[in-house]
């Protein structure tokens, strides 16, 4: 699994490049595209914590784009010719901002605009009006996979290899079945590990980690 060695640490900046693409090949190449202005509208859907959020920034970075959580929808979307335009968390948007999106579907052909979108579900299953509910269905739809348990365990080893430690196969078991599972808090709590083992002069071992838990440690 090559994106292993990237930067995928809770602080770098969202990328296309470090998105770990476990399943998500096809998703990738067709964000690659509409960042450089190529394709038409692209929806994003799955579960918390799969990277929607991560994809719709990263495309932005990568082209000229704006990035809008739904909450930040209160008035017209811009209209600047050739934009990529994103809008998180569609099943947010209340009555008003739905028209707003619903206008710039309308006009973007005429602008040259691109529009990527995230949600929970499938466009089917999303409570917005029917005719931006129909439009959101007209998109290029991809399901973002999330990562199985093994991509999980194998990028812990891995940023913890790469941080000079040992992370003991007991600890990944441990977090993936008691812990939160999405990437982001996993990488949390390995800092979490790593400072305290550091402080400690201690192996990032069980214990450890059990006792940094009974110490508030959320994992």
């Amino acid at each position: 699994m090559k994106q292993l060695v990237l930067d995928i640490r809770p602080d770098a900046p969202p990328t296309l490049d470090n998105f770990i693409a476990d399943g998500n090949q096809g998703l990738l190449a067709a964000l690659a595209l509409a960042a450089g202005g190529q394709g038409g509208h692209l929806y994003l859907w799955g579960e918390e914590g799969s990277g929607r959020s991560h994809l719709l920034q990263a495309a932005c970075a990568a082209a000229t784009g704006e990035y809008r959580r739904a909450g930040q929808v209160t008035g017209p979307l811009p209209e600047t010719p050739g934009l990529l335009l994103a809008v998180d968390d569609v099943e947010q948007l209340d009555d008003e901002a739905q028209i707003h999106l619903f206008n710039a579907f309308n006009r973007s052909g005429r602008l040259g605009q691109r529009l990527v979108l995230a949600g929970p579900a499938a466009p089917l299953g999303l409570a917005l009006r029917e005719d931006l509910r129909t439009r959101v269905g007209q998109c290029l739809t991809f399901q973002v996979q999330p990562l199985d348990d093994t991509a999980r365990a194998a990028i812990l080893t891995d940023q913890a290899a790469r941080r000079g430690l040992r992370l003991e196969n007991e600890v990944a078991s441990h977090l993936l079945r008691f812990g939160r599972r999405d990437l982001p808090n996993l990488l949390r709590v390995l800092d979490a590990l790593d400072q305290a083992s550091l402080e400690r002069k201690r192996p990032i071992t069980l214990p450890l980690l059990r006792e940094l838990v009974q110490g508030g440690l959320d994992i």
